[in-house]
């Protein structure tokens, strides 16, 4: 009998944990919503749709680009609107040259971030470095074009 009760109450527990997601109606585009609207403030998927998360580099290089120090721009922006948040530095490089030299350019273009981010005002406690060097690539393949998507900084909020 125990466990026929304890049976049902499981049974009873796991449906109403269960929950209906909302149906999309489209009435959002209509009416001027946005995804934006229903993101955490100052979690990793409002840096990344509002901000952008990461940046890239040239091969072999460590250096930032026009277009990397305007993201990092508003990620300082970001991270001054959130000071209560901390973030990791992930520094990425592609398939390409050894693993001791993809980790240590990975740690070097984590760095560049850093130092950016802490020149622009952020306090250097609040950012992390780490290197994954090629050990984490965001899209396989072994053309320029997936290359181009790994040799990246990505910054994480923690």
């Amino acid at each position: 009998m125990r466990v026929k009760f304890l049976s049902l109450l499981a049974a009873v527990a796991l449906v109403a944990a269960c929950e209906t997601a909302p149906q999309d109606t489209g009435a959002g585009a209509a009416t001027g919503a946005n995804a934006a609207g229903s993101v955490r403030p100052g979690s990793q998927e409002d840096l990344v749709v509002n901000v952008g998360d990461r940046v890239f580099f040239g091969l072999d290089r460590y250096d930032l680009s026009p277009e990397a120090r305007g993201t990092l721009d508003r990620q300082a922006q970001w991270l001054k609107s959130y000071p209560n948040v901390t973030v990791t530095m992930e520094g990425h490089a592609d398939e390409r040259g050894t693993r001791e030299y993809n980790l240590a350019l990975g740690e070097r273009r984590a760095n560049s971030v850093k130092n950016y981010l802490v020149a622009q005002g952020i306090n250097s406690a609040r950012v992390k470095v780490v290197s994954y060097g090629k050990e984490r690539p965001a899209v396989l393949g072994s053309n320029e074009a997936a290359w181009a998507q790994n040799r990246r900084g990505v910054t994480v909020v923690d």
